[in-house]
Protein backbone atom coordinates (compact mmCIF):
# COMPACT_ATOMS: atom_id res chain seq x y z
CA UNK A 1 0.00 0.00 0.00
CA UNK A 2 1.78 3.46 -0.78
CA UNK A 3 1.77 6.24 1.38
CA UNK A 4 -1.48 7.88 -0.15
CA UNK A 5 -3.60 4.79 0.17
CA UNK A 6 -2.24 4.47 3.88
CA UNK A 7 -3.29 8.09 4.58
CA UNK A 8 -6.56 7.55 3.25
CA UNK A 9 -7.17 4.00 5.32
CA UNK A 10 -6.13 5.90 8.41
CA UNK A 11 -7.93 8.86 7.97
CA UNK A 12 -11.39 6.35 7.49
CA UNK A 13 -10.39 4.83 10.60
CA UNK A 14 -10.24 8.49 12.08
CA UNK A 15 -13.09 9.48 11.27
CA UNK A 16 -14.93 5.88 12.65
CA UNK A 17 -14.04 6.68 15.47
CA UNK A 18 -14.99 10.44 15.50
CA UNK A 19 -18.74 9.76 14.59
CA UNK A 20 -19.17 6.24 16.97
CA UNK A 21 -18.36 8.35 19.90
CA UNK A 22 -22.07 9.47 20.49
CA UNK A 23 -22.76 5.58 20.83
CA UNK A 24 -19.45 4.18 22.61
CA UNK A 25 -18.79 4.17 26.06
CA UNK A 26 -16.80 7.61 27.13
CA UNK A 27 -14.55 5.34 29.32
CA UNK A 28 -12.04 2.59 28.07
CA UNK A 29 -13.31 -0.80 27.69
CA UNK A 30 -10.38 -2.97 27.87
CA UNK A 31 -8.33 -4.15 31.01
CA UNK A 32 -4.74 -3.50 31.14
CA UNK A 33 -4.10 -6.81 30.55
CA UNK A 34 -5.76 -7.14 27.47
CA UNK A 35 -3.93 -3.86 26.40
CA UNK A 36 -0.49 -5.21 27.00
CA UNK A 37 -2.07 -8.40 25.51
CA UNK A 38 -2.97 -6.89 22.22
CA UNK A 39 0.15 -4.36 22.00
CA UNK A 40 2.78 -5.54 23.57
CA UNK A 41 4.13 -7.95 20.69
CA UNK A 42 7.22 -9.16 20.29
CA UNK A 43 9.59 -6.65 18.16
CA UNK A 44 9.69 -7.66 14.81
CA UNK A 45 12.99 -8.79 13.60
CA UNK A 46 12.41 -7.12 9.92
CA UNK A 47 10.16 -4.83 8.32
CA UNK A 48 6.54 -5.56 8.50
CA UNK A 49 4.00 -3.27 6.00
CA UNK A 50 3.07 -0.42 7.01
CA UNK A 51 -0.68 -0.83 6.55
CA UNK A 52 -0.68 -3.86 8.53
CA UNK A 53 0.73 -2.21 11.16
CA UNK A 54 -1.66 0.80 11.19
CA UNK A 55 -4.41 -1.84 11.34
CA UNK A 56 -3.55 -3.75 14.07
CA UNK A 57 -2.74 -0.81 16.15
CA UNK A 58 -5.79 0.85 15.51
CA UNK A 59 -7.82 -2.23 16.23
CA UNK A 60 -5.84 -3.58 19.43
CA UNK A 61 -5.89 0.21 20.67
CA UNK A 62 -9.62 1.35 20.32
CA UNK A 63 -10.88 -0.39 23.52
CA UNK A 64 -8.09 1.00 25.25
CA UNK A 65 -8.88 5.22 23.99
CA UNK A 66 -10.92 6.92 26.21
CA UNK A 67 -13.61 8.75 24.64
CA UNK A 68 -11.69 12.70 25.57
CA UNK A 69 -13.27 14.15 22.73
CA UNK A 70 -16.87 13.22 23.47
CA UNK A 71 -19.23 15.75 24.29
CA UNK A 72 -19.70 13.76 27.35
CA UNK A 73 -16.45 13.65 28.89
CA UNK A 74 -16.22 15.65 32.20
CA UNK A 75 -12.72 15.29 33.95
CA UNK A 76 -10.07 17.23 34.83
CA UNK A 77 -10.60 20.15 32.36
CA UNK A 78 -9.83 18.49 29.08
CA UNK A 79 -11.47 19.84 25.98
CA UNK A 80 -12.55 18.13 22.56
CA UNK A 81 -10.64 18.84 19.71
CA UNK A 82 -12.79 21.45 17.07
CA UNK A 83 -12.23 20.20 13.67
CA UNK A 84 -10.49 22.83 12.25
CA UNK A 85 -7.84 22.55 14.95
CA UNK A 86 -7.63 18.57 14.44
CA UNK A 87 -7.18 18.77 10.76
CA UNK A 88 -4.70 21.81 11.11
CA UNK A 89 -2.62 19.09 13.41
CA UNK A 90 -2.90 16.07 10.59
CA UNK A 91 -0.95 18.80 7.86
CA UNK A 92 1.13 19.64 10.95
CA UNK A 93 2.28 16.24 11.26
CA UNK A 94 1.91 15.86 7.68
CA UNK A 95 4.25 18.67 7.10
CA UNK A 96 6.81 17.98 10.16
CA UNK A 97 8.53 21.19 10.18
CA UNK A 98 11.00 21.96 12.71
CA UNK A 99 9.20 25.09 14.45
CA UNK A 100 12.40 26.18 16.37
CA UNK A 101 13.45 28.59 14.34
CA UNK A 102 11.82 30.27 10.44
CA UNK A 103 14.61 28.61 8.72
CA UNK A 104 12.79 25.48 9.50
CA UNK A 105 9.18 26.20 8.65
CA UNK A 106 8.74 30.16 7.67
CA UNK A 107 5.07 29.21 7.03
CA UNK A 108 4.41 27.67 10.61
CA UNK A 109 6.83 30.80 11.72
CA UNK A 110 4.66 33.44 10.17
CA UNK A 111 1.03 31.25 11.74
CA UNK A 112 2.11 31.19 14.95
CA UNK A 113 3.40 35.09 14.91
CA UNK A 114 -0.39 35.68 13.66
CA UNK A 115 -2.09 33.62 15.89
CA UNK A 116 -0.09 35.19 19.20
CA UNK A 117 -1.08 38.92 17.92
CA UNK A 118 -4.68 37.46 17.81
CA UNK A 119 -4.56 35.69 20.80
CA UNK A 120 -3.22 38.91 22.89
CA UNK A 121 -6.07 41.29 21.03
CA UNK A 122 -8.80 38.44 21.92
CA UNK A 123 -7.78 37.86 26.26
CA UNK A 124 -7.08 41.57 26.67
CA UNK A 125 -3.92 41.91 27.46
CA UNK A 126 -1.14 44.50 26.85
CA UNK A 127 -0.74 44.43 23.34
CA UNK A 128 3.36 44.63 23.43
CA UNK A 129 2.89 40.98 25.36
CA UNK A 130 5.16 38.52 24.05
CA UNK A 131 4.33 34.96 23.51
CA UNK A 132 5.84 31.43 23.68
CA UNK A 133 3.87 28.34 22.52
CA UNK A 134 4.49 25.64 24.79
CA UNK A 135 3.27 22.24 25.82
CA UNK A 136 0.77 22.86 27.99
CA UNK A 137 -0.27 25.02 31.52
CA UNK A 138 2.93 23.74 33.60
CA UNK A 139 5.43 24.71 30.95
CA UNK A 140 3.81 28.16 30.22
CA UNK A 141 4.49 28.29 33.36
CA UNK A 142 8.24 27.56 33.45
CA UNK A 143 8.38 30.04 30.73
CA UNK A 144 6.30 33.32 32.81
CA UNK A 145 7.87 32.82 35.73
CA UNK A 146 11.43 32.03 34.24
CA UNK A 147 11.07 35.62 33.07
CA UNK A 148 9.98 37.03 36.42
CA UNK A 149 12.68 35.59 37.85
CA UNK A 150 15.49 37.33 35.33
CA UNK A 151 13.49 40.79 35.74
CA UNK A 152 13.48 40.85 39.50
CA UNK A 153 16.65 39.53 40.07
CA UNK A 154 17.83 42.13 37.64
CA UNK A 155 16.00 44.71 39.17
CA UNK A 156 18.64 44.25 42.06
CA UNK A 157 21.70 44.02 39.84
CA UNK A 158 22.01 40.46 39.84
CA UNK A 159 21.83 38.49 36.25
CA UNK A 160 20.34 35.29 37.21
CA UNK A 161 21.39 33.64 33.49
CA UNK A 162 24.96 34.78 34.04
CA UNK A 163 25.84 33.87 37.75
CA UNK A 164 23.04 31.53 38.74
CA UNK A 165 21.11 31.24 41.77
CA UNK A 166 24.01 30.21 44.09
CA UNK A 167 24.36 33.59 45.96
CA UNK A 168 21.82 34.96 44.37
CA UNK A 169 19.47 37.42 46.56
CA UNK A 170 16.63 35.47 48.05
CA UNK A 171 13.32 35.44 46.02
CA UNK A 172 10.11 35.46 47.55
CA UNK A 173 7.70 33.22 45.94
CA UNK A 174 3.67 33.96 47.55
CA UNK A 175 0.89 32.05 46.40
CA UNK A 176 -2.69 31.63 47.10
CA UNK A 177 -3.48 28.56 49.29
CA UNK A 178 -5.72 27.36 46.48
CA UNK A 179 -2.92 27.01 43.20
CA UNK A 180 -2.65 24.64 41.19
CA UNK A 181 0.29 22.51 41.86
CA UNK A 182 1.74 23.05 38.46
CA UNK A 183 3.00 26.27 40.07
CA UNK A 184 4.97 24.97 42.58
CA UNK A 185 5.96 22.74 40.30
CA UNK A 186 7.31 25.50 38.34
CA UNK A 187 9.13 26.76 41.26
CA UNK A 188 11.29 23.79 41.77
CA UNK A 189 12.39 23.41 38.25
CA UNK A 190 13.99 27.09 38.54
CA UNK A 191 15.92 25.81 41.14
CA UNK A 192 13.53 27.42 43.86
CA UNK A 193 13.34 25.48 46.90
CA UNK A 194 9.22 25.04 47.79
CA UNK A 195 9.99 24.96 51.16
CA UNK A 196 10.37 29.25 50.23
CA UNK A 197 6.99 29.44 49.39
CA UNK A 198 4.76 31.55 51.30
CA UNK A 199 0.81 30.72 51.04
CA UNK A 200 -1.89 33.45 51.18
CA UNK A 201 -4.93 32.00 52.76
CA UNK A 202 -8.23 31.92 50.59
CA UNK A 203 -11.41 32.90 51.24
CA UNK A 204 -14.51 30.49 51.50
CA UNK A 205 -14.98 30.24 47.79
CA UNK A 206 -11.25 29.83 47.27
CA UNK A 207 -10.37 33.05 45.92
CA UNK A 208 -6.94 34.86 47.01
CA UNK A 209 -7.31 36.82 50.60
CA UNK A 210 -6.38 40.20 48.89
CA UNK A 211 -6.23 42.10 52.71
CA UNK A 212 -3.89 38.84 53.86
CA UNK A 213 -1.48 39.36 50.79
CA UNK A 214 -1.33 43.04 51.71
CA UNK A 215 -0.10 41.53 55.11
CA UNK A 216 2.32 39.10 53.97
CA UNK A 217 3.73 41.25 51.51
CA UNK A 218 4.18 44.08 54.28
CA UNK A 219 5.58 42.06 56.99
CA UNK A 220 8.02 40.16 55.19
CA UNK A 221 11.63 41.31 53.62
CA UNK A 222 12.39 43.82 50.72
CA UNK A 223 13.09 41.40 48.75
CA UNK A 224 12.66 40.45 44.81
CA UNK A 225 8.82 39.20 45.45
CA UNK A 226 7.12 37.18 42.47
CA UNK A 227 3.10 36.66 43.18
CA UNK A 228 1.35 34.37 41.94
CA UNK A 229 -2.92 34.30 41.25
CA UNK A 230 -5.12 32.31 39.70
CA UNK A 231 -8.20 32.84 37.18
CA UNK A 232 -10.22 29.10 37.01
CA UNK A 233 -9.32 27.30 40.73
CA UNK A 234 -9.49 23.38 39.41
CA UNK A 235 -12.63 22.59 41.58
CA UNK A 236 -14.75 25.53 41.65
CA UNK A 237 -14.03 27.35 38.82
CA UNK A 238 -13.30 30.46 41.39
CA UNK A 239 -10.99 33.37 40.05
CA UNK A 240 -8.82 35.20 42.42
CA UNK A 241 -9.24 39.38 42.18
CA UNK A 242 -6.31 39.97 39.40
CA UNK A 243 -6.73 43.59 39.34
CA UNK A 244 -6.77 44.16 43.46
CA UNK A 245 -4.14 41.72 43.78
CA UNK A 246 -2.18 43.42 41.35
CA UNK A 247 -2.37 46.59 43.12
CA UNK A 248 -0.94 45.67 46.17
CA UNK A 249 1.61 43.13 45.04
CA UNK A 250 2.84 46.03 42.46
CA UNK A 251 3.15 48.34 45.28
CA UNK A 252 5.66 46.18 46.72
CA UNK A 253 7.49 46.06 44.02
CA UNK A 254 6.39 42.27 42.98
CA UNK A 255 5.66 40.84 39.68
CA UNK A 256 2.15 39.18 39.25
CA UNK A 257 1.71 35.75 37.32
CA UNK A 258 -1.85 34.69 36.65
CA UNK A 259 -2.38 30.48 36.46
CA UNK A 260 -5.31 30.96 33.86
CA UNK A 261 -4.80 27.19 32.71
CA UNK A 262 -8.93 27.57 31.71
CA UNK A 263 -9.97 30.27 32.96
CA UNK A 264 -8.28 32.89 31.54
CA UNK A 265 -10.30 32.36 28.34
CA UNK A 266 -13.14 34.37 30.46
CA UNK A 267 -11.22 37.49 29.13
CA UNK A 268 -12.67 36.25 25.84
CA UNK A 269 -16.22 36.48 26.49
CA UNK A 270 -18.00 40.31 26.55
CA UNK A 271 -20.21 38.32 29.18
CA UNK A 272 -18.04 36.67 31.06
CA UNK A 273 -14.39 39.68 31.13
CA UNK A 274 -16.47 41.33 33.67
CA UNK A 275 -14.98 38.44 36.45
CA UNK A 276 -11.79 38.75 35.50
CA UNK A 277 -11.81 42.84 36.03
CA UNK A 278 -8.02 44.36 36.15
CA UNK A 279 -6.34 41.25 34.44
CA UNK A 280 -4.36 43.44 31.76
CA UNK A 281 -2.16 44.60 35.08
CA UNK A 282 -0.57 41.29 35.67
CA UNK A 283 2.52 41.06 34.24
CA UNK A 284 2.74 37.48 33.23
CA UNK A 285 -0.10 34.81 31.98
CA UNK A 286 -0.39 31.20 31.24
CA UNK A 287 -2.89 29.18 29.90
CA UNK A 288 -3.75 25.84 27.64
CA UNK A 289 -4.99 25.94 23.97
CA UNK A 290 -6.18 22.45 24.48
CA UNK A 291 -8.63 23.34 27.58
CA UNK A 292 -11.34 25.44 26.48
CA UNK A 293 -9.95 26.48 23.08
CA UNK A 294 -10.20 22.61 21.72
CA UNK A 295 -7.31 22.37 19.87
CA UNK A 296 -5.30 18.99 20.05
CA UNK A 297 -2.74 17.99 22.83
CA UNK A 298 -0.49 19.66 23.52
CA UNK A 299 -0.78 23.24 23.20
CA UNK A 300 0.20 25.85 25.93
CA UNK A 301 0.36 29.66 25.98
CA UNK A 302 2.84 31.70 28.09
CA UNK A 303 2.39 35.44 27.60
CA UNK A 304 4.59 38.17 29.01
CA UNK A 305 3.97 42.16 29.44
CA UNK A 306 7.76 42.47 29.66
CA UNK A 307 9.46 40.72 26.26
CA UNK A 308 12.97 41.83 26.78
CA UNK A 309 12.37 39.64 30.67
CA UNK A 310 11.03 37.12 28.13
CA UNK A 311 13.31 36.83 25.90
CA UNK A 312 16.28 37.42 27.80
CA UNK A 313 14.75 34.26 30.02
CA UNK A 314 14.77 32.15 27.00
CA UNK A 315 16.90 32.74 24.48
CA UNK A 316 19.44 30.81 22.89
CA UNK A 317 21.68 30.69 20.13
CA UNK A 318 24.45 28.29 18.43
CA UNK A 319 26.52 29.41 15.67
CA UNK A 320 25.16 26.67 13.28
CA UNK A 321 21.86 28.05 13.35
CA UNK A 322 20.13 30.99 10.87
CA UNK A 323 18.20 33.62 12.00
CA UNK A 324 16.38 35.77 9.33
CA UNK A 325 17.08 39.38 9.80
CA UNK A 326 13.38 40.29 8.67
CA UNK A 327 11.66 38.10 10.88
CA UNK A 328 12.15 39.15 14.55
CA UNK A 329 10.37 36.44 16.24
CA UNK A 330 12.35 33.48 16.11
CA UNK A 331 10.83 30.83 18.11
CA UNK A 332 13.48 29.47 20.22
CA UNK A 333 13.87 33.03 22.00
CA UNK A 334 10.16 32.54 23.10
CA UNK A 335 9.60 29.13 24.93
CA UNK A 336 12.37 26.10 26.54
CA UNK A 337 12.59 23.89 23.24
CA UNK A 338 14.77 23.61 20.57
CA UNK A 339 13.50 21.10 18.30
CA UNK A 340 9.98 21.90 18.61
CA UNK A 341 6.74 20.54 17.12
CA UNK A 342 4.47 23.72 15.15
CA UNK A 343 1.83 23.56 17.54
CA UNK A 344 0.47 27.01 17.33
CA UNK A 345 -0.62 25.96 13.43
CA UNK A 346 -3.99 23.93 15.05
CA UNK A 347 -4.77 27.28 17.46
CA UNK A 348 -4.32 29.45 14.37
CA UNK A 349 -6.85 27.33 12.45
CA UNK A 350 -9.17 27.10 15.34
CA UNK A 351 -8.92 30.78 15.97
CA UNK A 352 -9.35 32.07 12.18
CA UNK A 353 -12.39 29.08 12.18
CA UNK A 354 -14.31 30.48 15.08
CA UNK A 355 -13.32 34.19 14.91
CA UNK A 356 -14.11 36.27 17.40
CA UNK A 357 -17.67 35.66 18.14
CA UNK A 358 -17.14 31.84 17.78
CA UNK A 359 -15.06 31.92 20.80
CA UNK A 360 -16.56 33.96 22.84
CA UNK A 361 -20.04 31.11 22.19
CA UNK A 362 -18.26 28.30 22.92
CA UNK A 363 -16.73 29.76 26.10
CA UNK A 364 -20.42 31.02 27.07
CA UNK A 365 -22.32 27.88 25.89
CA UNK A 366 -19.93 26.08 28.41
CA UNK A 367 -20.78 27.67 31.18
CA UNK A 368 -24.65 27.76 30.56
CA UNK A 369 -24.18 23.80 30.18
CA UNK A 370 -22.13 23.71 33.54
CA UNK A 371 -24.81 26.32 35.17
CA UNK A 372 -27.62 23.56 33.88
CA UNK A 373 -25.78 20.51 35.55
CA UNK A 374 -26.02 22.57 38.51
CA UNK A 375 -29.43 23.05 38.10
CA UNK A 376 -30.76 19.34 37.34
CA UNK A 377 -28.25 17.89 40.17
CA UNK A 378 -29.53 20.90 43.45
CA UNK A 379 -32.54 19.56 43.79
CA UNK A 380 -32.48 15.70 44.07
CA UNK A 381 -32.55 14.39 47.31
CA UNK A 382 -29.31 13.65 48.79
CA UNK A 383 -26.91 15.96 46.84
CA UNK A 384 -25.27 19.79 47.34
CA UNK A 385 -23.65 21.14 44.35
CA UNK A 386 -20.61 23.02 46.53
CA UNK A 387 -19.81 25.80 44.72
CA UNK A 388 -20.96 29.03 42.95
CA UNK A 389 -20.86 28.02 39.13
CA UNK A 390 -19.30 31.39 37.64
CA UNK A 391 -17.53 29.31 34.96
CA UNK A 392 -17.47 25.76 34.11
CA UNK A 393 -16.79 23.83 36.82
CA UNK A 394 -19.48 21.93 39.17
CA UNK A 395 -18.42 20.46 42.46
CA UNK A 396 -21.09 18.09 44.00
CA UNK A 397 -20.91 15.66 47.26
CA UNK A 398 -23.90 13.50 48.19
CA UNK A 399 -25.01 12.47 51.39
CA UNK A 400 -27.43 9.54 50.57
CA UNK A 401 -27.37 5.81 50.98
CA UNK A 402 -24.18 5.94 47.87
CA UNK A 403 -20.79 7.62 48.89
CA UNK A 404 -19.46 10.45 47.08
CA UNK A 405 -16.30 8.54 46.33
CA UNK A 406 -18.90 5.61 44.65
CA UNK A 407 -20.44 7.47 42.80
CA UNK A 408 -18.14 8.62 41.45
CA UNK A 409 -16.78 4.82 40.55
CA UNK A 410 -19.99 3.65 39.10
CA UNK A 411 -20.50 6.79 36.72
CA UNK A 412 -17.49 6.03 35.18
CA UNK A 413 -18.07 2.70 35.02
CA UNK A 414 -21.81 3.09 33.23
CA UNK A 415 -19.72 4.88 30.29
CA UNK A 416 -22.58 7.38 29.40
CA UNK A 417 -20.41 10.12 31.04
CA UNK A 418 -17.07 10.34 32.51
CA UNK A 419 -15.57 12.44 34.98
CA UNK A 420 -13.54 12.49 37.96
CA UNK A 421 -13.22 12.66 41.64
CA UNK A 422 -11.37 15.08 44.01
CA UNK A 423 -10.81 16.36 47.57
CA UNK A 424 -13.14 19.18 48.77
CA UNK A 425 -12.35 20.72 52.55
CA UNK A 426 -11.28 17.25 53.67
CA UNK A 427 -13.85 15.10 51.73
CA UNK A 428 -14.32 13.18 48.49
CA UNK A 429 -16.55 15.27 46.03
CA UNK A 430 -17.36 14.89 42.20
CA UNK A 431 -16.42 17.57 39.76
CA UNK A 432 -17.81 18.22 36.91
CA UNK A 433 -15.63 20.24 33.71
CA UNK A 434 -17.45 21.37 30.80
CA UNK A 435 -14.76 22.70 28.17
CA UNK A 436 -16.39 20.19 24.87
CA UNK A 437 -17.26 22.50 21.64
CA UNK A 438 -19.76 19.90 21.04
CA UNK A 439 -22.17 19.70 24.22
CA UNK A 440 -25.28 20.42 24.04
CA UNK A 441 -28.56 20.13 26.49
CA UNK A 442 -29.23 16.78 25.31
CA UNK A 443 -25.51 15.52 26.71
CA UNK A 444 -25.85 17.54 29.86
CA UNK A 445 -29.38 15.97 30.85
CA UNK A 446 -28.19 12.65 29.65
CA UNK A 447 -25.51 13.08 32.20
CA UNK A 448 -27.67 14.31 34.77
CA UNK A 449 -30.33 11.19 34.73
CA UNK A 450 -27.13 9.10 34.41
CA UNK A 451 -25.37 10.45 37.94
CA UNK A 452 -28.62 10.41 39.51
CA UNK A 453 -29.63 6.83 38.65
CA UNK A 454 -26.20 5.31 39.48
CA UNK A 455 -26.57 7.53 43.57
CA UNK A 456 -30.20 6.42 43.82
CA UNK A 457 -31.33 10.26 43.78
CA UNK A 458 -33.38 9.92 40.63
Amino acid sequence: MDAGELLRRTAERAIEHLEGLDERPVHATATLAELRGALAVPLPDGPVDAAEVLEALATAAEPGVVGTTSPRYFGFVIGGSHPAALAADWLVSTWDQNAGLYVGGPAVGVMEEVAARWLVDLLGLPGASSVGFVTGCQMAHFTALAAARHKVLADVGWNVEERGLIGAPPVRLVVGAARHVTVDRAFRYLGFGNGAIEVVPADDGARLDVPALERILADGPDSPTIVCAQVGEINTGALDPVGAISEVAHRHGAWVHVDGAFGLWAAASPRLRRLVPGLDRADSWATDAHKWLNVPYDSGLAFCAHPDAHRAAMSTMAPYLERNEDYPREQLDWNPEFSRRARGVPVYAALRSLGREGVADLIERCCARAQRFAAGLRDAPGVTVQNDVVLNQVLVTFDGSVPTDEVVRRVQADGTCWLSGTTWRGGPALRISVCNWQTSDNDVDRSVAAILRVAGAA
